[in-house]
């Protein structure tokens, strides 16, 4: 635990001593208020909640989470310091943890200076604080969902743009496997049970689900069990290409 401490405070203070820190949170601010209030309608809306905010996170997410995790092991690869990160007396799964967990906090400081819009709610009406939350913490496992594959991804190439690329379209899979886009490839042939299945991995089923209010534990444990899931591959994938 002390080795991936330290490796996920060595990796935050290199994202706030280079412009990328700054780069994705001015980026993802200045989307989120735009969509917010001009897609999202928020104040045409006259209802006291984050609903035109929310709704528009899994969209930010499909393209700015991968651009963040694209470089978490496929710069490593080309630069040739993932040999020597890992001649240093540091574990891989320790390794994959920390650079994940930098990654995943990093995006939590740049969702919770969206502090502004649940203030301008809570003084232009009377919401419920406790859905609001819930939709925070929401957005920040649907963040740390996306984050887990992408990183996963990284550890395959060297090159970033393929990286992103090929963790855009993952997490598109992912994010749309509950919808006709989907389940319609299934129809016909798949039983229902199947369909069933593939429709729980959708992130955007799970994510409206707890945005609304409703924590429940089959949420949190898909969130929970798809970044641990990705970080065991992450670890293999790794481990194998080490020497690559």
């Amino acid at each position: 635990m002390r080795t991936t401490f330290l490796i996920m405070r060595r990796e935050l203070e290199a994202y706030f001593t280079s412009p990328l820190a700054y780069v994705f949170i001015c980026i993802f601010l200045a989307l989120a208020g735009a969509l917010t209030f001009y897609l999202g309608g928020f104040l045409e809306r006259g209802r006291a909640d984050l609903g035109a905010f929310f709704v528009f996170q899994p969209w930010l997410y499909l393209f700015l989470v991968p651009a963040l995790g694209m470089r978490l092991w496929a710069e490593e690869r080309k630069s040739g310091s993932l040999e020597f990160l890992l001649t240093l007396p540091v574990g891989t799964a320790a390794a994959v943890v920390g650079k994940f967990l930098a990654a995943w906090i990093f995006t939590g400081v740049a969702l919770s200076l969206t502090f502004p819009l649940w203030l301008t709610v809570n003084y232009l009406g009377n919401p419920d604080n406790g859905v609001i939350l819930a939709g925070y913490l929401g957005s920040w496992l649907m963040a740390g969902g996306f984050l887990a594959i992408s990183s996963c991804v990284s550890a395959l190439t060297k090159n970033q743009v393929i990286a992103f690329v090929a963790s855009v379209a993952l997490c598109f899979v992912f994010m749309m496997s509950g919808l006709e886009l989907v389940q319609g490839a299934f129809a016909g042939w798949a039983p229902a049970a199947l369909t069933d299945v593939v429709a729980s991995f959708s992130f955007l089923t799970n994510f409206d689900a707890i945005q609304n209010g409703v924590v429940d534990a089959r949420n949190l444990v898909f969130f929970g069990s798809l970044i641990v899931v990705s970080l065991t591959i992450n670890v293999a994938l790794v481990e194998l290409n080490k020497g690559a």
